[in-house]
């Protein structure tokens, strides 16, 4: 009987344990625990990190890892966060039109991972754009819609007692996943060794706010990744000019 590599486990283990963060996520919120709510989809978001840079490391990359990572992004990224903040800040006052920011924010999420998964079989696609998502990737996503749950879990009260607002942004979170605005992505870039002493210096003040102020340091990189969108869009606007000049004059 042929056997079946461990290694090959892994990739699709980490991806099971970003679900399982996801899920667990709705159940502290059904808890009200809103903290470990918020806590158990960032982690969900770091499995979801790793899986694929594992798999891509072990070079165990496949189909059925796509297609499982893409439904429990769906579970993690898109209903997850939705329900928490549903359960947190709409349910009793949002009404109608909280419960249609719920639905939008999770079918935008659901689009957006469906569109991720047929461009990748897109082989005609110049290899510099691998250095970009088109629209909002679901994690960030996530991570955009949770902004106000990140400020009350530091502050206390704020947007909670206005569904009608805390409506509109999930809703704007939800536009930016479908959208065709170019965003940064991580993998196909470089990055000159002048920059490597900075970015591991910003690497560790992150982690370290992490571990001393999580909240706050939650909130600023969702509005500071929020603040980024215009400056990706101009940065694939100016790499798609600089290709069109080089293939003229080619």
């Amino acid at each position: 009987m042929k056997e079946y590599p461990l290694t090959r486990l892994i990739p699709n283990m980490l991806t099971m344990i970003s679900l399982f963060g996801g899920l667990t996520a709705v159940r502290f919120a059904l808890q009200e625990r809103w903290e470990a709510a918020a806590l158990a989809i960032v982690i969900a978001s770091v499995f979801d990190v790793l899986d694929g840079r594992v798999a891509r490391m072990l070079g165990m990359t496949s189909k059925f890892g796509a297609e499982l990572d893409s439904l429990a992004d769906l579970t993690s990224f898109g209903v997850a966060p939705a329900l928490v903040l549903y359960l947190w800040g709409l349910s009793a006052g949002g009404g109608a039109f909280g419960w249609t920011a719920v639905l939008v924010f999770a079918a935008c999420s659901a689009l957006r991972l469906a569109r991720f998964n047929t461009m990748l079989e897109d082989l005609t696609a110049p290899k510099w754009t691998k250095g970009y998502f088109t629209g909002v990737p679901a994690p960030a996503g996530a991570g955009l819609a949770l902004l106000p749950l990140f400020l009350f879990n530091e502050y206390g009260d704020v947007m909670r007692s206005m569904p009608a607002l805390l409506s509109l942004w999930m809703i704007l979170s939800g536009a930016l996943m479908v959208s065709r605005i170019p965003t940064l992505a991580m993998k196909g870039r470089g990055v000159p060794r002048v920059f490597v002493a900075p970015i591991m210096a910003a690497v560790c003040l992150i982690v370290a706010g992490l571990f001393t102020d999580t909240w706050m340091t939650l909130s600023l990189m969702s509005g500071v990744y929020f603040l980024m969108i215009p400056f990706g869009w101009l940065s694939y606007r100016r790499r798609a000019q600089k290709e069109s000049k080089g293939t003229t004059h080619a």
